[in-house]
């Protein structure tokens, strides 16, 4: 490849990594706290529709980004209810929660008329003086979630690390039980885990229809909800390892388009099949490399109730 199809290759890897990494950071903060989410590809779906909605009523990206995730939190109420207190099996509910996203925002969207109407987005912004360095400077322009991005991750990364909130969850998470009886409210903990994760995984919806494509189209994220499931068990639950496997998704990715412009042609399905098998050589690769302790929760997955506490 020549230095400018590589140079464009690096420049637009960030915009495809930013679904995957707010995605995937979504995801482990709500399977730290032991709730199981399989819904993120809906909880996208539900992101992207709220956002772009927002971007054509209102025309405030910002706005947009944030009522796309209050969206995703509201619609993941539905989810709580039903693995935390009803105790519905968190692999069915996932799965269920899926389909019913998608059925939900493909209806709503074809009914507001929202489909293929374009709006403007969010503009690059420029990382000065960096920008300016000849040669590499492009690699310093980009959107504005593309920078706030690594915050989130600072922000999130410093919760569970330095702060007694973040212990608690962890503690819900690990061993529920103990957790009840150190005076920890495991139900109020998994349903605000829920309610954060999910929004971060509706605002990575929306970065897709409002900052990316700038459109809305049925089933938009394109399985990137599964790929982030699959990313978070790559980074073992840790946030600065998802975004390492954001970044290397975001390449591969990103480097499709330019091959594309390269003039190698690639036949339409291998290209459509390329992202998820990486993402099976990955968790391959992590269930061989692995060795020692388990990062995984202690209790992802398993519901509970103060009365049946061993």
């Amino acid at each position: 490849m020549s230095g400018s199809i590589v140079l464009n290759w690096l420049a637009s890897t960030p915009d495809f990594a930013v679904p995957y990494a707010l995605a995937a950071l979504g995801l482990i903060i709500s399977e730290r706290a032991g709730v199981l989410s399989l819904g993120a590809e809906g909880l996208m779906l539900v992101g992207a529709l709220a956002g772009i909605g927002a971007q054509i009523v209102l025309g405030q990206p910002g706005v947009s980004l944030v009522l796309a995730m209050l969206a995703a939190s509201a619609v993941s109420l539905l989810f709580a209810v039903m693995v935390i207190w009803l105790r519905v099996n968190q692999v069915i509910a996932g799965l269920a929660l899926v389909f019913f996203c998608q059925g939900f925002t493909a209806l709503v969207g074809s009914l507001a008329e929202w489909t293929n109407h374009a709006t403007e987005g969010i503009g690059s912004m420029a990382l000065w003086p960096l920008s300016l360095l000849p040669g590499v400077g492009r690699l310093f322009e980009q959107n504005a979630m593309v920078w706030l991005t690594l915050p989130i991750f600072v922000a999130v990364a410093w919760f569970f690390s330095r702060t007694s909130a973040g212990l608690r969850l962890r503690a819900v998470g690990e061993n529920p039980q103990a957790a009840d009886a150190a005076g920890i409210r495991v139900t109020t903990w998994r349903l605000a885990a829920v309610l954060a994760g999910s929004a971060l995984v509706g605002l990575a919806g929306a970065y897709i229809s409002v900052v990316s494509t700038k459109l809305w189209i049925a089933g938009m994220t394109g399985g990137r909800g599964w790929i982030a499931v699959g990313l978070v068990i790559f980074a073992r639950w840790s946030p600065w390892k998802a975004l390492v496997g954001a970044l290397l998704f975001g390449c591969i990715e990103a480097l499709i388009p330019q091959l594309a412009a390269a003039g190698v042609q690639l036949p339409q399905y291998f290209v459509m099949m390329t992202p998820y098998a990486v993402t099976l050589g990955v968790m391959v690769w992590v269930a061989l490399a692995r060795r020692g302790g388990d990062d995984e929760p202690g209790a992802l997955g398993q519901p509970y109730v103060r009365e049946e506490r061993r």
